[in-house]
């Protein structure tokens, strides 16, 4: 058999068969070309091994993304900011101020250490099971080394693995957010894994 009739028959199983084995032959293609060249080839251009991360808690939680009123949320957050020196104005120039939903994903580039500021997102290895997603809040330099201390917005207070944030453990910087809740079509599969207090979409705290 040539090689235009073996292309024919692969391009009728994968894209056209109407049948059920054409259909999951057709997930499964899509699913290796996603894991094995597109995922690969997207990490080496962004510089990063998880160039499209989910948010997968409602630490960054604004009330309603689009709809949301910056105002309003301030005004709740206002004095955690403060103690921190953060004001409005500087707090309205950082990159999403509208903050995220769980379940969006989000794209991201590589994250130099000396490129990072005060109110980027960034994407950090907290020695858990998946990395976390926080707003930088503070940066210091020693030792010719940065080190980061990250919030979430809807957050109350610091966790205690974000506190101090050597370089070495960035992942990548958030840049824009690509598709809200499309990520739940993973999260779905782990959300009964999760404490019933962290299960489900997003409220107010």
């Amino acid at each position: 058999m040539n090689i235009k009739k073996l292309w024919k028959k692969f391009w009728f199983i994968v894209w056209e068969d109407p049948s059920l084995k054409g259909w999951l032959i057709s997930i499964l293609f899509l699913f290796v070309m996603i894991k094995l060249v597109f995922l690969p080839m997207l990490s080496l251009v962004t510089g990063t091994p998880l160039p499209l991360a989910i948010v997968e808690s409602c630490s960054m939680y604004h009330k309603a993304d689009l709809f949301s009123d910056f105002d309003s949320w301030w005004q709740k957050h206002e004095t955690k900011y403060t103690s921190l020196e953060i004001t409005k104005s500087e707090f309205e120039n950082y990159a999403f101020t509208r903050g995220f939903n769980k379940g969006d994903i989000l794209f991201m580039m590589k994250a130099p250490p000396e490129k990072i500021k005060i109110g980027d997102v960034i994407l950090f290895d907290a020695n858990q099971k998946n990395p976390v997603i926080h707003r930088v809040i503070n940066i210091k330099h020693e030792d010719e080394k940065y080190i980061f201390s990250t919030l979430g917005d809807n957050n109350n207070g610091q966790l205690s693995i974000e506190k101090e944030i050597s370089e070495d453990k960035l992942v990548g910087k958030a840049v824009f957010k690509i598709v809200l809740f499309a990520g739940w079509g993973k999260l779905i599969f782990f959300e009964n894994s999760r404490p019933a207090s962290e299960r489900g979409l997003c409220g107010e705290n």
